[in-house]
């Protein structure tokens, strides 16, 4: 879906991207890792031609977006930014129908698109199409900017830093949201982060970014596992890189046959939430149970501490 080849681009001698190649797969949760000044929200202001390189190609698609009008362009791609920019003076479906009004779609269309992303971002339509953004709260304001960036249905949807500035439950909360979302729309995501653990748990794939460089592309397993140098270690946090691996594996991966405990746990669930609670309930085993609630086995302490080595 989008293709760097060899792109550069410097400010004042720096550069900010340097000789980086990289390709994002259709449908793929892709985020960009890294410290300040690694150069990842170059990238994505790369894609939308909001900046030009200075060499090296940008595909969308297939397609050179230096070929591309950039208007044109920017409305085929959803972009949800750290502060969210809604307009003020605007309600919330005004707000989120934005692109489809300037593509001229029919009123009743742009109203039903509206409602159903509202409800699709967890905002119940009939209670927030009229409020105005200074009536929301900042995790509200940010679902309603998810909202607007889909709403023309866009290939591509980009993120910088989408949830940044907010406190941590409501970031920890909107990011099981982002997670649904993607799951439900496949859409293609870009997202800037310096979040170790948000990358961990939405992406598909994590590139680092180290100085306009990428110094690793792989599945977050790998980089946990296999980090390519000692930058990528110290940024996944070392030793600590072991827990997060139950961050992103299941429970349902250590299920073995076992009478019905008191406490049970989905086999969806991520391997830390089984051990934090077996801790907190000093138990060494949980029941598993599926989606209607059956029995499917029991996970054990002992399988959950080596499943982190």
């Amino acid at each position: 879906m989008i293709d760097f080849e060899h792109v550069t681009k410097a400010y004042g001698g720096r550069p900010a991207m340097d000789d980086v190649s990289m390709d994002i797969a259709t449908g793929e949760f892709c985020a960009l890792l890294g410290p300040s000044g690694a150069g990842k929200s170059t990238a994505l202001r790369l894609v939308n031609r909001m900046i030009e390189p200075d060499s090296g190609t940008i595909r969308v698609e297939g397609a050179d977006v230096a070929t591309l009008d950039p208007v044109a362009l920017r409305r085929r791609l959803g972009y949800v930014i750290q502060s969210v920019g809604l307009f003020p003076h605007w309600t919330v479906a005004q707000n989120v129908g934005t692109v489809p009004r300037l593509l001229r779609w029919p009123a009743v269309r742009v109203a039903a698109r509206t409602d159903e992303l509202l409800a699709l971002v967890g905002l119940e339509p009939a209670a927030f199409r009229d409020r105005h953004p200074s009536q929301l709260s900042g995790g509200q304001q940010q679902r309603v900017g998810v909202a607007r960036a889909l709403a023309a249905d866009p290939d591509v949807l980009l993120m910088d830093e989408p949830f940044g500035a907010l406190d941590v439950v409501t970031r920890e909360a909107l990011q099981g949201e982002m997670a649904r979302i993607h799951a439900a729309t496949q859409k293609t995501v870009l997202m800037v982060t310096h979040d170790v653990d948000e990358a961990i748990r939405l992406a598909s794939r994590i590139v680092v970014m180290e100085g306009g460089r990428v110094v690793q592309n792989a599945r977050p397993h790998d980089i946990l596992t296999a980090p390519a140098n000692p930058f990528v270690e110290r940024l996944v946090g070392g030793e600590a890189a072991s827990f997060r691996l139950l961050r992103i594996r299941k429970v349902g991966e250590l299920v073995v046959a076992g009478p019905v405990q008191t406490e049970a746990i989905a086999t969806d669930a991520a391997l830390d939430t089984a051990l934090a609670r077996m801790l907190a309930r000093g138990l060494d085993t949980l029941s598993v149970v599926d989606g209607a609630g059956a029995n499917l086995g029991i996970i054990r302490l002992g399988d959950v501490l080596r499943s982190a080595r």
